[in-house]
């Protein structure tokens, strides 16, 4: 994000030191060497952070303060008894208890996250260690009983005075501020991330930030994109500084996640502790001075850092008040100047299939040269439910050496028609760059019945068997395929024919055309009952599918076989 906003939240040397003490005591008391959870996967133990990890696309809560109390040194087993309370002081076991309906929330995003992204790996437990340190797990697990916090948790707004300067963008709607973007519930989204990563986890049709069961699914979403494994340890911290670019930050979302691996307990809403320490208290105690009048600038104490937010120039380097600031070094972002196609093919897919094409974007500076290293957001845009593959609207690409960032593969979905995905930079206002695909119906190359059987019926009668076919497309089942049925006239006039077998519709009325009929997963499509009227002889039934593939099936409306009888015998003569 340092790029994106020219700033970046974090705490001081002493700080990181004291973390990364307590991290290091944490991990030695509780257990030597790798730990695996359940499924014999390496565990946080071994995820220690790394620091030339950096964060893939900016960061859901923009980088907003957050809590920073390491968990006890003392390993939570055992779990006291359901119901036990604890002291208002963060420790022994008593910080391992999480409120219930938050802890529900956790879990029930971790299944269907291990449902719908299996390869993932998403352990509850880090949406708990997550939600400890952005909102102390919902303030103590302040929520009513469909999980939406009883009073917002709302950041501090993101002005750039000592936090990340992030314009107000969605007109004050989550936040109540339409000057200033701030981080919202207990996940604390940003609402500009919110728009695109936000999830209705508890099934009411509304995403709301303010919701446990949303916020909690929609960060589980938020981690599981890019196509991570967090099972992996660099994987596992990649996601984590996704969510909040600062090593201070990851070093104690480990913490607590390590904390939480070795054992939790359910204890009752409203009853957590809310941690005390904050990432910000710097910045809270020395508020940006009124600016009418300007405010004269103070030399610092001798040997102390100056607190609040670094002065504009290079992101993170204090200066001195009245020095000039150090001309800051571009980045590869700040080079940008336009965003060129590189070859993309024409973006074409049948509903329900992958493209078979990728979109190719090139970052350039002004004289056409390639730059490198710079994020390009491709976002799909549009009436479409065609994401990227995995699910997602959005997704981040760093680009290579020769400028170029290739999106993930696209999934069309079942609307078809054109829409938009477009490139932008991040971190950079450059006009995007807009490729349009297109998404045509499902279709099918050839049909066949699935049965041999003669269709026949006695004239007023009704058809025994009803018509079953079959779709194919390439040699495979073509299921969801649309198939229109029409009793013709003849195989030279396919014109509806006025007279023979009919079908009813839902009020009892002959029909000889049927629409919106669709094969089933397996390219299975079965005919309504067919009727005929008093005409006798041979007809036709025309089944057409989308793709022009078409079957003519014989219908046969004759009478009863009237054989005579055989003749009494005569009479005995007498």
């Amino acid at each position: 994000m340092a790029a994106q906003f020219g700033m970046r939240l974090r705490k001081g040397a002493a700080t990181t030191a004291v973390a990364a003490a307590a991290v290091a005591a944490l991990s030695a008391s509780q257990a030597p060497g790798v730990t695996v959870d359940d499924h014999g996967r390496r565990t946080a133990s071994e995820a220690q952070p790394s620091p030339d990890v950096t964060a893939g696309d900016g960061a859901a809560t923009g980088n907003s303060p957050y809590y920073t109390d390491l968990p006890p040194l003392n390993s939570p087993n055992p779990s006291p008894t359901p119901g036990a309370t604890g002291t208002p002081v963060a420790q022994g076991a008593a910080e391992a208890g999480i409120p219930a309906t938050v802890l529900d929330a956790y879990k029930k995003a971790e299944a269907e996250l291990r449902a719908s992204k299996p390869g993932c790996n998403l352990p509850w437990q880090l949406l708990a260690a997550i939600g400890k340190v952005e909102s102390g797990q919902a303030r103590g697990g302040r929520v009513n009983a469909d999980g939406t916090t009883i009073t917002p948790i709302l950041g501090p707004q993101l002005d750039g005075n000592g936090f990340a300067l992030i314009k107000d963008t969605d007109g004050g709607k989550y936040d109540g501020n339409s000057s200033y973007d701030q981080a919202v519930g207990p996940m604390q989204f940003i609402p500009s991330t919110w728009a695109w990563a936000g999830r209705d986890g508890n099934g009411d049709g509304v995403k709301d930030p303010n919701n446990v069961y949303d916020a909690a699914l929609a960060a589980g979403h938020y981690l599981c994109r890019n196509g991570w494994d967090l099972s992996v340890p660099a994987d596992l911290n990649q996601a984590i500084l996704s969510y909040n670019d600062s090593q201070d930050y990851l070093h104690t979302v480990l913490s607590w996640l390590e904390y939480y691996r070795k054992g939790t307990h359910e204890i009752p809403d409203g009853s957590g502790s809310v941690p005390s320490g904050r990432s910000d208290d710097g910045q809270k105690a020395n508020p940006k001075p009124s600016p009418t009048p300007p405010a004269k600038p103070k030399p610092p104490s001798s040997g102390s850092p100056t607190p609040g937010a670094p002065p504009s120039g290079t992101p993170g380097t204090p200066s001195t008040p009245g020095s000039p600031s150090p001309t800051p070094t571009p980045t590869p972002t700040d080079t940008v100047d336009r965003l060129a196609d590189a070859g993309t093919a024409k973006l074409t897919a049948m509903a329900g299939d992958p493209f078979t094409k990728k979109i190719s974007t090139k970052a350039v500076t002004k004289s056409g040269k390639a730059v490198g290293k710079v994020r390009v957001r491709f976002t799909v845009v549009g009436d479409t439910d065609t994401t990227f593959t995995g699910g997602e609207s959005v997704a981040t690409v760093v680009t290579n050496s020769s400028g170029v960032a290739v999106a993930p593969t696209l999934q069309a979905g079942e609307k078809t028609g054109d829409f938009t995905v477009r490139a932008t930079v991040v971190g950079r206002a450059v006009t995007g760059l807009d490729y349009t695909a297109t998404v045509t119906e499902r279709v099918a190359d050839s049909v066949v019945r699935t049965s041999d059987t003669a269709l026949t019926c006695t004239p007023g009668g009704e058809f025994a068997d009803q018509a079953e076919v079959k779709a194919i497309y390439k040699g495979a089942v073509a299921d969801k395929v649309a198939v229109t049925a029409t009793l013709i006239k003849s195989v030279l006039d396919p014109t509806e024919n006025d007279k023979g077998p009919y079908f009813k519709d839902a009020d009892g009325k002959a029909v000889r055309t049927l629409t919106g009929l669709t094969t089933d997963a397996k390219g299975l499509l079965t005919l309504p009952k067919l009727y005929a009227d008093d005409n006798t002889g041979n007809f036709i039934l025309r089944i057409t599918t989308a793709g022009g593939a078409t079957l003519d099936i014989q219908l046969t409306v004759a009478a009863p076989d009237s054989s005579s009888s055989p003749s009494p015998s005569p009479s005995p003569s007498a």
